[in-house]
């Protein structure tokens, strides 16, 4: 059996201030995958993120790539690594085509060798035709794109994305996943932390929930939704939602949830809670199928995080 792409051992982060971020967490991630890494604000994503990049300190635990220990080798490691960073971390008075060149050339890529990596990566990013304007020119969308070609500069084979489509268009959440399936193609390893819930659902192999620095729950999408949430939920909004779930929802549902004006009933069957929607003019409902946002929702819970 091939040594994992990654491999996180009980890792732990305090920092200075006293604020535990990470709480023994462990994950393997296979050559190949794409593993996604959801949770809350504040629920240690990004410090997880910043450890296994060599960006911060671990307290305690134990990183390994590709069977390089990070914390022991980490230039030889970090060889392995490119990163996205949530950030746009670049300088924004260098051109494109010189942000590219100059990243390869932290990793030893001789010059001639990151002129070509680089002039594919722009053109792959749809940016060729920006590559030697001044990158403070560029829009939001672009920079978000520029910084994706920047981290496969080096060719790495294991990728961290920290948030990458934050803030983008569909169109350019679209073309990034297909640049993401691209890479997964050729063999790379993509982790990757996001909010949006149908990005993790499409595009990852598997996934871990982690939530106040531990890691709470672990396997494929589908799996997950099939273990922890009932197949069928019926969304309830509208003029006497709430008098109708505490009526008839708590009764003929398996559960129920009421959010804001919306009433959240997840059942195996839903038939009976159907017929009930139906004798309710009123009432406006969607009834879809268990999704990964339902997941999230049921294992960090519905508050506002800050």
């Amino acid at each position: 059996m091939s040594q994992p792409a990654l491999c996180i051992q009980s890792l732990h982060k305090t920092y200075d201030n006293g604020v535990t971020a990470l709480k023994g967490v462990s994950l393997d991630v296979a050559p190949g995958d794409f593993f996604a890494l959801l949770g809350p604000n504040g629920a240690g994503k990004s410090t997880l993120i910043g450890v296994v990049s060599s960006l911060v300190n671990a307290t305690s635990g134990s990183v390994t790539v590709f069977g390089i220990d990070l914390m022991t080798n980490r230039s030889e490691a970090m060889r392995q690594i490119g990163l996205v960073p949530q950030e746009i971390n670049f300088n924004m008075f260098e051109k494109p085509i010189d942000i590219l060149v100059n990243y390869a050339g932290f990793y030893g890529v001789p010059r001639e060798v990151a002129l070509q990596r680089a002039e594919v990566q722009l053109k792959a990013a749809h940016l060729w035709e920006k590559a030697h304007m001044m990158s403070r020119t560029l829009s939001g969308g672009m920079k978000r794109r520029l910084t994706l070609a920047r981290s496969l500069v080096n060719d790495p084979d294991l990728i961290f994305m920290d948030e990458p489509t934050t803030g983008l268009d569909p169109q350019a959440r679209h073309l990034i996943w297909e640049r993401l399936k691209a890479l997964l193609a050729r063999g790379k390893t993509i982790l990757l932390t996001t909010h949006f819930m149908d990005e993790a659902e499409r595009l990852a192999t598997r996934l871990a929930v982690i939530d106040h620095g531990r890691k709470i729950a672990e396997g494929s999408p589908r799996d997950l939704i099939r273990a922890h949430i009932e197949p069928h939920v019926i969304e309830v909004y509208g003029d006497g939602a709430f008098d109708w779930a505490e009526r008839d929802g708590r009764r003929l549902a398996d559960r129920l949830e009421v959010s804001g004006e919306t009433a959240f009933c997840y059942a195996a069957e839903p038939a009976r809670l159907l017929q009930s929607l139906e004798r309710a003019a009123s009432l406006r409902y969607l009834h879809r199928p268990a999704n990964l946002e339902d997941l999230f929702i049921k294992l960090t819970g519905r508050e506002l995080r800050d």
